[in-house]
């Protein structure tokens, strides 16, 4: 067994997306335009809304790649164009394929803008290879009492939503080969996985503090792994409180990309075409 050790930290920056709502960005920042295979990762909250200030994004337009919505806290809704809605509680994830288009709006639950509360949360972009960017848009709604669930070790629970990970497996169907895993350890807990040793490997603190190693990630400070075949996590006995770990594995695509927005294609004349199709009626239908 060869652990992976931590090679590039990426500082989560602040962005605003949507109606005007906050998120923490690791990339794509400049400099760092993708880490192979995904494009996107936000990190939403954890804030705290007040009655009538929660906000999302207004309708709009993907192609090209999947978005992947896991929520920790809160409610969200989505809808778009296929017909499909959803509410997402805690723990539960919305998977969009968004493949030759769709359009799709997601916000805060009636209810939730009314009362307020806490909304934590996140979102992924994972890219597609030229094969499938053309594939009929899918939809797959993951509750939380779907995902895959262990106690591997003292005061450690994990989470698969998809892939193969901490000897578990995910319900999550995936088009380019992932894992997506929700890691949850208290001060002083450990826990290891093999992971593919072609597969990119990211770890990112939502809550707290990890070690890679004896290297630590501050929350919202995303590491990019080195080669190995396996991952160690673990926090500091004196650590002073839990953390809350995503951990992603990705098979790179390694294809050129052309990106703009909301459209993710392989060529500059694809991007074109993308644009000028969402003109069209017929888009996302």
């Amino acid at each position: 067994m060869r652990l992976r050790r931590l090679e590039t930290r990426l500082p989560a920056q602040r962005a605003v997306e949507g109606d005007g709502f906050v998120v923490h960005r690791p990339f794509p920042v400049p400099g760092t335009e993708q880490v192979d295979p995904f494009l996107l990762l936000d990190q939403m909250g954890p804030v705290d809304h007040g009655p009538g200030e929660a906000v999302g994004t207004p309708v709009h337009p993907h192609r090209g790649f999947e978005t992947v919505t896991y929520l920790l806290e809160g409610e969200l809704q989505h809808r778009d164009s296929l017909g499909n809605e959803g509410t997402l509680g805690p723990g539960d994830t919305q998977w969009m394929t968004a493949g030759r288009g769709v359009l799709h709006e997601e916000g805060p639950t009636s209810g939730f803008l009314a009362r307020g509360g806490r909304l934590h949360g996140l979102q992924l972009w994972v890219n597609l290879p030229a094969s499938a960017k053309m594939i009929p848009p899918a939809y797959q709604d993951i509750t939380a009492d779907a995902v895959a669930v262990s106690h591997p070790s003292p005061g450690a629970t994990v989470r698969v939503v998809a892939g193969e990970a901490f000897d578990l497996v995910g319900p999550g169907s995936t088009h380019t080969p992932i894992t997506y895993t929700h890691v949850t350890l208290e001060p002083g807990a450990q826990v290891a996985s093999a992971f593919d040793p072609n597969h990119t490997v990211l770890v990112f603190p939502l809550l707290g503090v990890v070690a890679v190693g004896d290297e630590v990630l501050a929350t919202a400070e995303l590491g990019v792994l080195g080669p190995g075949d396996a991952v160690e996590l673990s926090v500091p006995a004196d650590a002073a409180s839990p953390s809350e770990i995503l951990v992603l594995s990705g098979r790179p695509i390694g294809e050129p990309i052309a990106r703009h927005g909301p459209f993710v294609m392989n060529t500059r004349e694809e991007l074109v075409q993308a644009f000028a199709d969402v003109r069209s009626p017929e888009f996302g239908s």
